[in-house]
């Protein structure tokens, strides 16, 4: 098993059962192939979302700290022309972001049609760290949940194809990752106390995920829990499951640019006879 898609609102998700490692008897090298084509398809399918601007793309990257939420969108998204390729990262909200509903700021980023757009780390946050840091009132974040629901319903209902991705590590990997940021003058800037005082609150951090994935997950705002302790495999995995939500679309867009090909000629036929 390399991913846990879940679709069904109320569905239990116990991360205690959910591998973070690759399969054992995985081949890097066919891996590594795998990757490097879907790659092209990637490119390829986005081209075509570009083209016909029926649909956008969401894609949503939550995990815990040195998940590889950053690493993610440099090899995943890397595939992607950056034409049309947005990312934002969401975190302390701003005073003027306080002084409105909690998806304002979210609802500004999302992609408009023919366009990616990738959170790293999203409006979840208002359910993860303002829960455990008892940032706001149980009953205020217990609300937002039917909040995003209806948020995600809304993005899907006007064409937006909704991708949302926990990158699951282990303990031992997270520890072993923030002991690699202190020793390497490039990443250390990425470190701070707080990383290790979330450490504490790892069960709490592991219940939250929880409840987000059985209150927010729906046919058309699926979560994707991928195993993420080889970072090489964790990219192959997002990778995967990109391609797989998008190839359904391939023929729609492929014929909305014919029409407007047509459409085109037509136009040029009859400007050229007016010459």
């Amino acid at each position: 098993m390399d991913i846990i898609r879940n679709d069904k609102q109320g569905a239990k998700v116990k991360l205690e059962r959910i591998p973070t490692a690759p399969p054992k008897k995985l081949d890097r090298d066919k891996a590594k192939a795998e990757f490097d084509a879907l790659g092209e398809e990637l490119f390829d399918l986005q081209d075509l979302l570009w083209g016909a601007k029926l649909n956008s793309v969401l894609i949503v990257l939550q995990g815990r700290d040195t998940a590889g939420k950053d690493g993610t969108i440099k090899h995943v998204v890397g595939c992607l022309n950056p034409r049309g390729v947005s990312v934002a990262s969401f975190g302390v909200p701003s005073t003027e972001e306080l002084e409105h509903d909690f998806l304002w700021r979210v609802h500004r980023k999302t992609p408009r049609q023919g366009e990616f757009a990738i959170f790293n780390r999203s409006h979840y946050e208002d359910v993860l760290v303002a829960r455990v840091n008892n940032l706001v009132p149980k009953s205020l974040w217990r609300s937002r949940y039917q909040h995003i629901r209806d948020f995600e319903t809304l993005l899907a209902e006007h064409g937006t194809i909704v991708l949302k991705f926990f990158l699951h590590i282990s303990q031992d990997e997270q520890e072993q990752r923030l002991l690699a940021r202190e020793e390497e003058p490039r990443k250390a800037w990425k470190i701070s106390a707080g990383d290790w005082e979330d450490r504490k609150h790892w069960s709490d951090y592991t219940q939250a995920y929880e409840d987000v994935f059985a209150r927010t997950s729906t046919e058309r705002a699926p979560w994707h829990l991928v195993p993420s302790d080889a970072k090489w495999y964790r990219n192959l995995v997002v990778a995967r499951a990109v391609a797989e939500a998008l190839r359904p679309y391939r023929k729609v867009w492929q014929e909305r640019l014919d029409a407007v090909g047509k459409e085109k000629k037509a136009e040029l036929r009859a400007w050229r006879k007016k010459r």
